[in-house]
């Protein structure tokens, strides 16, 4: 036999056994493409063993759909955008389908079916790994990426661990994790979006599937990245731009933005679980005014319930729940209750029986309600699924926004039950379409806070609800702030928190805290005025310890911890024109509060690294060194630009590291060039007014920089009819100018005056309009020095900076002050 016809014959052999093995094997592949059918942006795709469909949703963002058999219709809990007409070139030959965008370029080889997403240019941004692609074992899918030469992965939500998400891998299945380790996965909650970084592009990874799901990045393999779930289609939506700040913004116009928070929600918040009887709770109140610590809100946790039951007072600790919180806001507090899912089955109990009426509870195949035991005892669970189990909830609530409560806290709503397995079998409405508990437990915490949100909006005329929640699932951001959990009072909890809120901020979650101070366990004084600290650079400021530990609240660690939490406190106080500025840009484009410093300098290698990984900017200015409380030195990282010591104006040049000596009295804070803050003058409470004079301290740099400048009443939804007060501000740096633009907006600002005060600037003579103005020598120290509590001690020094000044009258129409 000729040497040719042996390797024909082998071939054939090989190709018989190839097909033997995949008739037999337990993992199916999507196998060559069979059939292509195009529709304006859509395309169509049949292979040996899938159907797919591709749409353009804008000239940035592919969808790619999925399924082993017809694809099911469209729905989406976090999906809350429909596709943009894009100009779009599809074309194909028997090889290859390409699609071009104006931003990028896709290729689908046909045999077997393997995608690649590319720039204009050509280079590679992500692909699938050749030969893997995606496959089902069962009813699980996956989808097997080719991990890139020196990529680094960020996001996915409140995933615990490092940074930078390489080598590990993640489960999404949201769980009640009490007192949860630093390495624990997964928690509370599921975003399953990350953002890839590599080769000078990033690109996100959005995959929009509620049953449990898993990604690896590179864990106990060297060859890919992959996502998947347990159920469902392969359903995401790839997202390219040239900055992550973008990629957050094109994740958010898919999944939703928030809306503007009440203002008092981002004052002090101070919490315990539990503050009972009401007079405990008007001593926390009386001494948070006695001792001047600023503060807006206070929050009751469960037992402020008649045995735990929600919707309910306990009538001995709490006789006039109205009277009580009337008295608190007399004194300028904002009341935030706790709730949870679990309605105990109890005969005669209102909210059971209503709830029976209406049939709202998510139930068994037989009919039968779900019944799951929780802190009352054993409960029926709400279907928030269901529209009617929405409305009957927000019915419900009525009652606390009759007694004037502010803000809702939603716990529990993983859902967490004692034992921590709800079976499979449970069924849900899903908007009339019937579904287990496999594909609904993902997004039961997201449907519990919609119904929050919407009900609390309903019950308040025209007032912003306030609403906190444990659980979620992308697109959370629309309905809630979100905190981290039952942590602990250690060290390596604070640090973690701050990775955990710098990671939330990279999937979309702009509002978010911690337990400041630790849930579980107790802090040292160290520990708990470095977290104070830190809280004040966090977006939600809540202070929380549990049952049977000892009192958190800032007086209860000594003086000198006092004098320290105070400071800042009071810094972020005078801060809020800044902070709430901040949180609008968030509102218009998703961009977080407290931002990874992989958002602005996401090429640069250090700032994975796991010495400077939980460094963060707070709003585009500040540049925060979480540090813990017992460490005396600490090694800082300062990406390129130049920066200023926020309390004693000395300049750092940008890509360098330095020692720095750590005190527990100060936290290390820079400013960044060219940065532009708001300030107002002291309050303790944001009902209080502050002077009449808005504070704009602008630092001076080489790069330009804009900054938008925004109020409005701070608790009602006029803002979205234009009642509203806006001024961008940009500093020119070449044409030594900073310019206040037209004012926007209907609304009136509280400030008739402002002081420019000039960081680094040597000029005397400045001009308005073109018209001489003096600069004035001034001097600003943002902190009161601490104590020395040696009676035959001396004061510490005040520490502060030299600056010029200029007080204009603030003008709605455009002017210039240039130097």
């Amino acid at each position: 036999m000729k040497i040719t016809n042996r390797c024909f014959v082998l071939a054939v052999i090989l190709t018989a056994c190839t097909q033997l093995l995949s008739a037999q094997s337990p993992i199916k592949q999507v196998g060559k493409v069979t059939g292509v059918t195009v529709n304006k942006q859509e395309v169509d795709i049949t292979t040996e063993n899938a159907f797919i469909k591709v749409i353009v949703y804008s000239p940035n963002i592919i969808r790619v759909r999925m399924d082993k058999q017809t694809l099911a219709p469209d729905f989406s809990y976090a999906v809350i955008s429909q596709p943009v007409t894009t100009r779009v070139n599809i074309t194909q030959n028997d090889n290859e389908i390409n699609i071009n965008t104006d931003s990028l370029k896709v290729n689908i080889h046909k045999n077997p079916y393997n995608i690649t997403f590319s720039t204009l240019a050509g280079e590679v941004i992500n692909q699938d790994e050749s030969g893997l692609s995606t496959s089902w074992v069962n009813e699980s899918v996956t989808t097997y990426k080719k991990m890139q030469e020196g990529e680094h992965f960020i996001g996915l939500g409140e995933k615990t661990g490092g940074l930078d998400r390489k080598g590990n891998a993640y489960t999404n299945w949201n769980s009640d994790t009490y007192a949860y380790t630093t390495n624990q996965d997964p928690i509370y909650s599921t975003i399953p979006f990350y953002m890839g970084v590599h080769h000078n592009v990033n690109y996100g990874m959005f995959f929009d599937n509620t049953w449990q799901s898993d990604f690896n990045f590179g864990a106990s393999n060297n060859r890919f990245s992959s996502f998947g779930a347990k159920g469902g289609e392969m359903n995401y939506y790839f997202i390219s731009h040239k900055q992550v700040a973008d990629i957050i913004r094109s994740y958010s116009s898919l999944t939703g933005l928030m809306k503007m928070p009440p203002l008092w929600s981002l004052g002090y918040q101070q919490n315990r679980y539990s503050y009972y009887p009401e007079k405990e709770v008007f001593r926390i109140a009386e001494t948070l005014r006695e001792k001047k610590i600023p503060a807006d809100g206070i929050t009751l946790d469960i037992h402020y319930m008649d045995k735990y039951k929600v919707f309910s007072w306990d009538k001995d600790r709490f006789p006039d729940p109205a009277g009580m919180i009337k008295k608190l806001k007399d004194m300028a507090f904002k009341v935030t209750l706790i709730v949870d899912p679990g309605i105990k089955e109890e005969k005669g109990y209102g909210v059971y029986e209503r709830g029976l009426k209406e049939d709202i509870f998510a139930k068994y195949p037989d009919g039968s309600n779900y019944t799951g035991q929780v802190w009352p005892g054993w409960c029926n669970f709400p279907d928030f699924t269901n529209p009617k189990g929405r409305a009957w909830w927000g019915s419900e609530l009525k009652k606390y926004a009759d007694e004037g409560v502010s803000g809702i806290w939603n716990d529990m709503n993983e859902f967490s039950t004692w034992g921590q397995k709800a079976p499979d079998n449970i069924l849900f409405n899903f908007e009339g379409k019937i579904a287990s508990h496999p594909q609904i437990h993902n997004v039961y915490g997201l449907e519990m806070i919609r119904a929050s949100y919407e009900g609390y909006k309903a019950a308040r005329t025209n007032k912003r609800p306030f609403i906190l929640t444990r659980s979620g699932y992308a697109g959370l951001q629309r309905y809630a702030a979100m905190w981290t959990g039952d942590n602990r009072a250690e060290d390596s909890h604070m640090l973690l928190g701050v990775r955990l809120m710098n990671s939330l901020g990279l999937s979309g979650v702009p509002f978010t805290g911690m337990d400041v101070g630790g849930f579980t366990g107790g802090a040292s004084p160290s520990l708990y005025a470095r977290w104070m600290q830190i809280g004040a650079f966090n977006p939600y400021f809540r202070n929380h310890t549990g049952i049977n530990s000892k009192s958190s609240e800032p007086w209860a660690y000594g003086e000198e911890v006092l004098e320290i939490t105070r400071n800042y406190i009071n810094l972020r106080y005078r801060l809020l024109p800044y902070l709430y500025s901040t949180f609008y840009e968030a509102t218009q484009n998703g961009k977080p509060v407290m931002r990874s410093l992989t958002i602005d300098y996401t090429h640069d290698d250090n700032v994975y690294n796991g010495l400077y990984e939980n460094q963060y900017m707070f709003g585009h200015a500040f540049l925060v060194f979480p540090f813990d409380g017992v460490t005396p030195f600490g090694k800082l990282y300062f990406p390129a630009g130049k920066w200023y010591n926020l309390y004693n104006g000395e300049v750092q040049q940008g890509n360098s590291k330095i020692g720095l000596d750590l005190g527990i009295s100060k936290l290390p804070v820079y400013v960044k060039e060219s940065s532009i803050i708001p300030m107002q003058t002291q309050i303790q409470n944001t009902t209080e007014k502050p002077s009449d004079t808005l504070y704009v301290h602008v630092y001076k740099g080489d790069v330009n920089n804009k900054f938008v400048y925004y109020e409005d009443d701070g608790e009602s939804f006029d803002y979205e009819k234009g009642d509203y007060f806006k001024k961008a501000i940009t500093y020119d740096a070449a044409r030594k100018t900073i310019t206040f633009a037209k004012t926007e907006g209907s609304g009136k600002s509280k400030f008739s005056m402002i002081k420019l005060m000039l960081h680094g600037f040597n000029a005397t003579s400045l001009k308005l309009n073109g018209k001489q103005l003096q600069a004035k020598d001034d001097f600003q120290a943002l902190m009161v020095p601490i104590s020395r509590f040696d009676p035959t001690g001396l004061s510490n020094p005040v520490e502060g900076e030299k600056i010029k000044s200029v007080l204009v009258k603030s003008m709605n129409d455009q002017f210039n002050i240039s130097y």
